[in-house]
């Protein structure tokens, strides 16, 4: 069976965060603390879904000016879909989102907890080969397993990438000291 929900890494992914990047123009960048290519697809050698995930770091008191910024580039406010100091954005215009890498995108403030997870998720997957394949490999099988359908996919993964995530932060609290 052809796998489609879940890719073997592409070296386009770190170039499709760049192009989305670059759309959202320099006012955004300016506004914004750092942009950060977070989620599987930042990872090298990492099987992944083909959306770049991208958090939109600021100091909490910009997020209103950062919103109305994204709104110009056409995305709404979706709201913080139940994740705490993360807010989730999408482009209306289907048109506009077909003519971009598939993405999500999210305005989290420097100190969310929510940011530390992802940042925290991709450094230690980075440097830890061995937790990095076993995911991947987890991730292929449940998309063969469930005919690619997102939902038992990601209920499949979930116990595993808690359990890195858990090793993830403990590594990164050490490393920051």
């Amino acid at each position: 069976m052809a796998v489609t929900l879940v890719e073997k890494y592409n070296p386009e992914w770190p170039r499709w965060f760049e192009e989305i990047k670059a759309f959202l123009g320099e006012e955004v960048v300016k506004a914004c603390l750092s942009i950060e290519h977070v989620g599987s697809t930042s990872v090298p050698g990492m099987i992944a879904k083909p959306i770049i995930d991208l958090n939109l770091v600021i100091q909490p008191e910009r997020f209103e000016e950062v919103k109305a910024l994204l709104e110009t580039r056409g995305y709404c406010d979706q709201g913080n879909l139940g994740i705490k100091d993360r807010e989730s954005f999408d482009l209306s215009d289907e048109s506009l989102k077909k003519s971009l890498p598939a993405h999500h995108l999210y305005i989290t403030p420097k100190d969310s907890e929510e940011l530390k997870r992802h940042i925290a998720f991709r450094e230690y997957l980075k440097t830890h080969k061995k937790d990095r394949e076993r995911l991947g490999k987890l991730k292929w099988e449940l998309a063969e397993r469930f005919s690619n359908n997102k939902y038992p996919y990601m209920d499949g993964k979930d116990a595993v990438v808690k359990e890195i995530t858990q090793k993830a932060l403990e590594w990164y609290k050490k490393k920051e000291g």
